[in-house]
């Protein structure tokens, strides 16, 4: 398939730049992947969608503060924004500046800190801290606001981008569809009958690079730490024996997830890399259902939905949410998306 399959018109003014007033106020789109037909609901419904016996899968990784502002030894500034702490003192990050810096050259940060260009390293640069860099980053960084927000961070998004349930360390995105639960919403859910589990899906700065190769073949994903542990897969067993979804909260739960089920087929504990790029045609083995939030036209995310509903039902729910002015993007609306029938016959079929 063609990048430009997935293209759609958005106005400008549908990007979503700040969260609603409370999280939950958000609009939520239904769309039933096997008809195509939709219902405009609000976020607050969301558990009268939910069976009992459901299983909801969160991400709870937790943003870092990723956006550090330097200089150069030849006073030009410098932004860094992390991509990976690789351990000791070493970080894989990207850098903006008029002028590339020069390996071996230094870089000096808030706090007195200084860092050094080691040089590049799949796609990134690779620096190396004066001291621990977990501890800059969170003291001196600001939180990594996508940049088709067009603004500069600010102290209310230290809390409002990022989930209520975020645990593990190590993301420079959030994983936008968990932004608008919080503790009333997670309550209604459990008491539908819907039990949860959690993954982890490190969401890198990659996630924000737009596909460039105008045939998907071509393209290739930034690697991003995962872990699927031994208790959620005998969670999605337990669902799996009493007749109930397993529904991924965001794009990231179900990459996770189904990453994990690659290798053999089926659901087991994993933790390392994933490169996992999901387009029509491709199978899931995991998910069965999909909460998601509005994604940019030609976009990773944007196909990973459509691989699980059908790009036409898909493409015509996103024409239908501009018609509707809901609101897009992280900061913005959410859709619940039940499986398309070619998704749900290649299960059958596996």
């Amino acid at each position: 398939m063609l990048r430009s399959d997935f293209q759609y018109e958005l106005p400008d003014e549908l990007i979503a730049r700040h969260p609603a007033a409370r999280r939950s106020d958000s609009r939520l789109l239904h769309l039933d992947g096997r008809t195509g037909a939709m219902a405009d609901r609000q976020f607050a419904d969301l558990p009268g969608l939910l069976r009992p016996g459901d299983l909801l899968v969160f991400n709870d990784t937790r943003v870092v503060p990723a956006r550090l502002h330097g200089r150069k030894d030849t006073g030009g500034g410098v932004e860094i924004l992390l991509e990976r702490v690789l351990g000791g003192l070493r970080v894989l990050v990207q850098l903006r500046s008029s002028k590339a810096p020069a390996p071996g050259s230094r870089l000096h940060l808030p706090g007195e800190s200084t860092a050094t260009v080691v040089g590049r390293q799949d796609g990134f640069w690779l620096l190396e801290f004066d001291r621990e860099p977990a501890g800059i980053f969170e003291q001196h960084g600001e939180m990594p606001l996508p940049p088709y927000l067009k603004r500069a961070a600010e102290e209310a998004d230290r809390e409002r981008y990022q989930t209520v349930y975020a645990r593990a360390p190590g993301a420079v995105a959030a994983p936008t569809a968990g932004l608008h639960f919080d503790a009333t919403t997670l309550e209604a859910c459990r008491k539908s009958g819907a039990e949860s589990a959690r993954v982890t899906l490190h969401v890198g700065a990659g996630t924000f690079q737009p596909v460039r190769a105008d045939d998907l073949r071509d393209h290739r994903m930034h690697a991003e730490l995962v872990e699927v542990p031994l208790e959620t897969c005998d969670a999605v067993a337990a669902c799996r024996s009493r007749g109930g979804r397993v529904i991924a909260v965001g794009t990231t739960a179900v990459r996770a997830l189904e990453s994990a089920a690659q290798a053999q087929g089926r659901l087991v504990p994993f933790a390392g890399d994933t490169r996992l790029f999901i387009t029509p045609g491709d199978r899931f083995l995991v998910v069965d259902a999909l909460l998601t939030n509005f994604h940019l036209p030609e976009s990773t995310l944007l196909m990973l939905v459509c691989a699980f509903a059908g790009r036409e039902h898909v493409l015509c729910a996103y024409r239908h949410a501009v018609a509707a002015k809901y609101r897009f993007f992280s900061y913005g609306d959410a859709m619940f998306v039940e499986p398309g029938p070619a998704a749900l016959e290649r299960r059958s079929a596996g």
